[in-house]
């Protein structure tokens, strides 16, 4: 939906400068286009570190298929896994810690199994969680500064684009285009950062805001387990962070 949110924002764009008369094909230059992506790219690079980076744009596919959490399957297997606890004992638990996907839930179970008591549990993924989540956070922030830089940079193409149409002064018919052209590097920025950048930036933090829920659930379900709670008990503290549709207040 999140693609189709920009195409609609770029139809209407496009569709409104027709309607007012205007070329579409007039908003396509070059020039401008470098100058607004390419130097509001380097601005960007400058900004952050290479692995900000690298997971910001991994995160870029979350425009047609943000992550969905399992919130259905952790219950089962955190049930699972306190009910074995609780009928063979604690370490009966590091049979099955392989057949678990999610690292957070490895991890912890490994931890149970080591005998790590439920304070320094708490304690070692409550750190393993905030780092994390610092770097999701960071993540959303490099699209959050494309937003800011790009505009800045369209009005720098502008400034340059105007500078060259000045020295057409003796030429008036190549003066009105050229000064056209130097306010596309205005639109291509402010363009882009309000409905591509920006829009993007918030995305990636509402998908941050579920993975965290998600595993702020696995916490609670580890520390359930670790505290020798039966299944019911278990449940009880899940509840809270799952979705209406699993807690069966609506259907």
């Amino acid at each position: 939906m999140s693609l189709l949110g920009v195409l609609i924002a770029l139809a209407s764009i496009i569709t409104a400068n027709i309607i007012e008369g205007g070329n579409p094909l007039a908003l396509i230059d070059i020039p401008a286009f470098f100058i607004v992506l390419g130097s509001t790219l380097g601005a960007v690079i400058v900004q952050f570190p290479m692995k900000t980076l690298v997971g910001a744009a991994k995160e870029l596919k979350w425009m047609i298929a943000p992550p969905k959490p399992d919130y259905a399957g952790l219950v089962e297997v955190l049930e699972n896994m306190a009910s074995t606890a609780r009928q063979q004992g604690l370490l009966a638990l590091e049979n099955q810690i392989p057949s678990v996907s999610d690292p957070l839930t490895q991890a912890g179970l490994q931890m149970i199994v080591d005998g790590v008591d439920k304070e320094q549990l708490v304690d070692l993924l409550e750190k393993q969680i905030s780092s994390e989540e610092y770097q999701l956070e960071q993540n959303a922030k490099v699209f959050e500064a494309y937003g800011g830089y790009a505009p800045c940079m369209g009005i720098v193409g502008a400034v340059l684009g105007l500078i060259h149409a000045m020295g057409l002064l003796d030429q008036p018919e190549l003066l009105g285009p050229s000064i056209g052209v130097a306010f596309t590097a205005t639109i291509y920025g402010v363009v882009s950062a309000n409905t591509i950048f920006l829009p993007m930036g918030n995305r990636c933090k509402t998908c941050n805001h579920e993975i965290m829920k998600f595993k702020e659930m696995t916490l609670e379900g580890l520390i359930s387990i670790a505290s020798g709670e039966n299944s019911m008990q278990l449940k009880r503290r899940l509840e809270p962070y799952l979705p209406e549709d699993l807690t069966g207040e609506k259907k």
